[in-house]
């Protein structure tokens, strides 16, 4: 069985202002196993930034248990908390000096190499702008400089809020294969996102929350099964075979040239089901079930914040280690 770098159990976090409370994390179970990217996917305020905070000791919970690596944070946080690098919030670099020279003062500060720095460069590949002003970078840039600087410790564990937010075509995909190298490299990743396809194409594992419970967990492969659900066909004469297969019981719409049929379990029965009548298919294309419609089916609306929810998914907190929040002793119990 794999080691769970992240566990939480029972995980509640409950704001109050104004004499108004509103729950943000409620009895959150998570768990996140080493290795590899794990996705915590879930629509803008359904509790991720607040569960991540709570993780780095940035906030505090209601309720609940935590753990990094098997100790319990936040009370065992100083003995695990080198071995974890995140993002969280826009992180503050000196617009005027190069972006080697900021991650030197980093580096210096928790007294790692010069080495350490132009190798994080090379791994987040910026090397070959390194010495150019931070002012200049393009928002990938900053982005992928933000990485750097949580990898400089050489972290077991890389928490990534939302790395792609804000970013052009070129950006997300540079992003993108820099988390999938990381995670393949052996660091645990944990990616938070409400960008249902960036989750699908980088990560092994996810986690789905919605207005802050966990809704499903696990492989992304399992979770959105092998089955079919619709296939898409190339067909000679697709006027003739979308008659065909409505007798025989199917749901076919017309795409372009191509028919797109539904109502069956495998290509095979599709194929076998037009050559008896002398229709020949000439490409065959599976459309699996995509991690929007699991979405969907577990909670009945898109993966987009609408503006029914309200839950905060963050809270102004102040410097790292403290916490401004106003939270008042779960009530609720």
């Amino acid at each position: 069985m794999s080691e769970l770098v992240i566990e939480t159990s029972g995980l509640r976090k409950v704001y109050r202002s104004l004499g108004r409370r509103t729950v943000a994390v409620d009895s959150l179970d998570l768990a996140v196993p080493a290795g590899g990217v794990h996705g915590f996917l879930g629509p803008n305020g359904a509790g991720k930034t607040t569960t991540i905070r709570m993780l780095l000791g940035l906030a505090r919970p209601s309720k609940g248990e935590m753990r990094l690596f098997g100790l319990r944070v936040p009370d065992q946080l100083p003995q695990v908390i080198d071995r974890v690098g995140a993002i969280v919030e826009e992180p503050r670099f000196v617009p005027s000096f190069s972006g080697r020279k900021n991650l030197l003062l980093l580096a210096r500060s928790i007294g790692l190499p010069r080495s350490r720095v132009d190798a994080v460069l090379r791994q987040v590949s910026l090397h070959e702008r390194a010495r150019d002003s931070y002012r200049g970078y393009s928002l990938g840039m900053k982005q992928r400089l933000a990485i750097a600087a949580a990898l400089l410790k050489s972290p077991d564990l890389l928490i990534l809020d939302e790395p792609t937010n804000g970013l052009d075509p070129s950006g997300i995909r540079g992003i993108r294969d820099l988390v999938r190298d990381l995670g393949e490299s052996g660091v645990t990743v944990l990616l938070s996102s409400h960008n249902l396809a960036e989750v699908q194409q980088v990560c092994h594992s996810v986690s789905i929350i919605g207005g802050g419970s966990l809704l499903a967990s696990g492989p992304v492969d399992r979770l959105l099964g092998e089955k079919v659900s619709r296939t898409l066909i190339t067909v000679s004469d697709p006027r003739a075979a979308q008659h065909f297969l409505e007798v025989a019981g199917h749901t076919v719409t017309r795409r372009g040239e191509q028919l797109v049929v539904e109502g069956h379990e495998h290509p095979a029965e599709i194929t076998r089901l037009l050559a008896e009548r002398q229709l020949y298919v000439e490409e065959v294309t599976a459309i699996r079930p995509t991690l929007e419609s699991f979405f969907i089916e577990l909670t009945g609306r898109p993966p987009f914040l609408t503006s029914a929810d309200t839950t905060p998914d963050t809270t102004p907190d102040s410097t790292p280690g403290t916490t401004t929040d106003t939270t008042a002793p779960d009530e609720e119990a």
